[in-house]
């Protein structure tokens, strides 16, 4: 799917699964969990927006001075090859590193307002994750650990010098497994709105029901065609930017900022030959069929300092979560934002100023300026 388009949906809810990380290449994996909410159809949305209703008239009468932007390249920044796959990334200042990782469906484009004010103080890297934006389209089985697999290798390979992870959404939750799976060289994680749910005892408690032949034989083939149908009209539909711009406009919490550059970063990617089955494989497999990790699996794990900015105004991940995670997790600090489920798109100079108050104050620079691959 890339950088295209998502069906409505509320993001990571409770399943009755459980699972572990997968063994990695080079050195085994935690024990984690996220679990995930069902990806109810409830209208089109075009991916990597903050999914809200129409926004309140004073919200959105509040115009956004986005300050510097970064430059939009249709041909993309600088790529690098992973597990053969081309992988695209933008690199921009000097310093300490921060590592930009975008949510579902967007791209590095989404942090345009966020990049060249970081890098005014230290070195920012941003990429698109596997599948999405200007990523190859991968004909894969998506799993939550294949991004997390690609960060991780990302930072040994690309950045190879400790720090900071920043993510959204499903990049929020990425950043904190990167955390767990790399913690000699993540000194600091911060979240924006990050999916992800606490467990509860009665998920754990609950056994997996054996699949029946009919089911594995005749249910699941048609099922997969009605789907294949379905989702095959949503992606041509929502991929059409007259379409991008107009659900843009209504789900953003302020719309100044819904422009042709956001909506084409949105829809370039979406004409990649596979991004129609790579959306295909995310809606039904990824989504839906996945095991996820917990929160608390992960938070219980990591050591390093936490940021929540929180954009308060979010109806799949409001402020009650953010409260949840600093009570669970002792070297955490919250900051709260009349936003949505994009803050840093939203409402970039509030996003932009906490963030570089928290580094001036949490984070220090490695004594180290380089650390070999490992």
């Amino acid at each position: 799917m890339s950088a295209s388009f998502a069906v409505r949906t509320e993001l990571f809810s409770p399943l009755s699964k459980r699972s572990t990380f997968p063994a990695q290449a080079r050195r085994p994996r935690n024990k984690c969990e996220i679990s995930r909410r069902g990806f109810a159809v409830r209208g089109i949305v075009a991916s990597g927006v903050s999914v809200m209703g129409t926004p309140p008239p004073s919200a959105a009468s509040q115009p956004i001075q986005g300050g510097e932007r970064l430059a939009f390249k249709p041909e993309g920044y600088n790529f690098w090859e992973w597990r053969g796959h081309k992988i695209h990334y933008v690199v921009q200042g000097e310093g300490l590193p921060l590592v930009l990782i975008h949510g579902f469906g967007a791209s590095v484009f989404h942090w345009r307002y966020n990049i060249p004010e970081l890098a005014k103080k230290y070195k920012v890297y941003a990429l698109d994750l596997l599948g999405f934006g200007w990523s190859d389209k991968a004909l894969i089985e998506y799993d939550a650990m294949v991004w997390t697999d690609q960060v991780i290798d990302f930072i040994k390979e690309v950045v190879k010098e400790p720090t900071v992870v920043v993510g959204n959404s499903l990049g929020g939750f990425t950043a904190l497994s990167v955390a767990v799976g790399l913690p000699e060289q993540v000194t600091g994680v911060a979240l924006l709105n990050s999916a992800g749910q606490f467990a509860s005892e009665s998920r754990k408690q609950e056994e997996e029901v054996e699949e029946s032949v009919l089911t594995k034989f005749v249910v699941k083939p048609l099922k997969e065609v009605f789907q294949r149908v379905v989702l095959g009209f949503l992606f041509w539909q929502a991929k059409q930017p007259s379409r991008i711009e107009s659900v843009l406009k209504s789900v953003y919490v302020n719309a100044a900022n819904v422009d042709d550059y956001l909506v084409e970063s949105i829809s370039k990617p979406a004409t990649d030959p596979n991004a129609g089955e790579v959306y295909y494989r995310l809606m039904t497999r990824f989504l839906t069929n996945q095991s996820r990790y917990t929160l608390d699996s992960v938070l219980s794990k990591m050591t390093c300092p936490l940021l929540l900015l929180w954009g308060d105004l979010d109806p799949w991940v409001g402020p009650a979560k953010a409260e949840k995670i600093k009570a669970f997790y002792s070297k955490s600090s919250l900051v709260h934002l009349q936003a949505g489920h994009c803050p840093h798109d939203e409402v970039p100079e509030a996003v932009n100023v906490a963030l570089l108050d928290w580094l001036s104050n949490v984070v220090s620079k490695p004594s180290s300026p380089e650390l070999s691959e490992v």
